[in-house]
């Protein structure tokens, strides 16, 4: 008979857990039978031991199985997409229509922000109108009429991850690559998926600094969900600069938006297409990863995925006609100043979690849990690496709700954007692909 006491103990000693007393913890967790003390102490256990390959993919099922996993009756697959954070990335906002409009069914549970990353339902949530946190019948109805739809978790999704994640947080055990595999998929798979691909982020705006670091992650996820019964690919891609020239909650949205009518390319489309294509190749809707690829493209490209993020906004309480003139919808912040570059030449380097902090300061994320979040501010146009500036040119215009805030803004933006003499080697945007 498994109990919180023997558990610990054996994990301080060093022993494999075994797949019983993983599940007992879990449910320990959800009904309230583990206490914070002992729930700190198994993650500090973990933390500072590991589990093994098996026990991690126990660990994962065991938090998955705490709560309710759904099931869908859809004809079509089930899909998703997780990223592990960077900034200026809203490629959720642009991947979950496109693949819907490519046959796919997209139970998207998503996050807020966390750290110097920008969270998804926050930018969804600058739409007026917009909630989240909807009951699973209004949900299911909206992933069956607009093939997608971005949501936060119910309480009845993995409420042993809820409950170690919130210890996690305040026991410096948040870095361990097993609990953060856990964590990330017991979501995931709570969801019902048939498919599921991971962009996991390297570089100055990623939490992973490494490669040696992304692709440990990258593997352990992998392997892990695999295993666990959905098949699961990853992508490690750059973020040596903001994915969009935007960060902030409306402005990502408006960078999502043109995309998806055409007006924007560049990295954020060529990302969500090459994550996109991954997925519909694995969920039998493309032969190949080419052909996935190619046809995100011209969902996008044809206006259909707009369209179906159109319908998603307008069954979660959004304009109706959102997709169709959605500048008029969102908030603008009432101070907009352009930061001007310090000295001529080359942007040869971005500190990119400066920057996330910098919109985070602005009132764009929180320093802590309660804080309210202004939709309106943040960073827009920022100057991507290798461009040429010269004095007093703009690096990025700052969007601020008061001249002290954007002051403070602008020094902090000059400060992580690096003027050199010469042109950097612009890193690939996909640098390597896991489990394809």
């Amino acid at each position: 008979m498994s109990d919180a006491r023997s558990i610990i103990a054996t994990l301080r000693r060093g022993e494999a857990l075994g797949a019983e007393d993983l599940a007992w913890f879990a449910r320990g967790l959800a009904d309230g039978r583990v206490s914070d003390a002992q729930a700190g102490a198994f993650a500090m256990g973990i933390c500072l031991r590991g589990l093994d390959e098996a026990g991690r993919v126990a660990l994962t099922r065991a938090m998955r199985d705490s709560g309710q996993i759904l099931s869908w009756d859809l004809p079509g697959p089930v899909l998703d997409k997780h990223s592990t954070g960077g900034v200026g990335d809203c490629v959720s906002l642009v991947l979950a229509p496109a693949l819907a409009a490519c046959g796919a069914y997209v139970p998207m549970i998503s996050g807020r922000g966390l750290g110097h990353t920008g969270g998804t339902l926050d930018k969804l949530e600058s739409i007026p109108g917009v909630t989240t946190a909807l009951e699973e019948g209004h949900f299911r109805q909206v992933v069956a009429e607009a093939g997608c739809a971005i949501v936060s978790a119910t309480g009845n999704i993995a409420p042993a991850d809820k409950r170690l994640y919130a210890v996690r947080d305040v026991t410096a055990t948040v870095e361990s690559l097993d609990l953060i595999t856990a964590s990330i998929l017991s979501k995931k798979l709570a969801a019902g998926l048939e498919g599921l691909v991971l962009d996991v982020k390297l570089g100055s705006g990623a939490f992973m600094k490494s490669a040696g670091d992304a692709r440990a992650l990258a593997e352990a996820l992998v392997s892990t969900a695999t295993a666990a019964g959905c098949p699961t690919r990853a992508l490690i891609t750059d973020m040596s600069q903001p994915l969009a020239p935007a960060l902030g909650n409306a402005l990502e949205v408006d960078a999502a938006m043109q995309v998806l009518v055409g007006a924007l390319r560049g990295r954020l489309f060529d990302i969500t297409c090459a994550l996109g294509g991954t997925l519909l190749a694995s969920g039998g809707l493309a032969a190949d990863v080419a052909a996935g690829e190619a046809a995100l493209a011209q969902a996008i490209t044809s206006g259909r995925a707009a369209e179906h993020f159109g319908r998603m906004i307008r069954a979660m309480g959004g304009p109706v006609r959102f997709a169709d003139d959605w500048q008029r919808f969102l908030p603008e912040a009432p101070v907009i100043r352009e930061i001007p570059a310090r000295a001529a030449g080359v942007v040869s380097a971005m500190d990119g979690e400066a920057l996330g902090l910098a919109v985070v300061n602005l009132g764009g994320g929180r320093l802590v849990e309660s804080d309210v979040v202004d939709p309106a501010v943040g960073l827009s146009d920022v100057v991507p690496l290798g461009a040429q500036v010269s004095v007093g040119q703009p690096l990025a215009r700052v969007h601020a709700a008061r001249e002290s805030q954007a002051e403070r803004a602008v020094r902090a933006v000059q400060g992580a954007i690096r003027i050199g003499d010469q042109t950097p080697e612009a890193p690939p945007l996909i640098v390597e692909r896991i489990g394809t």
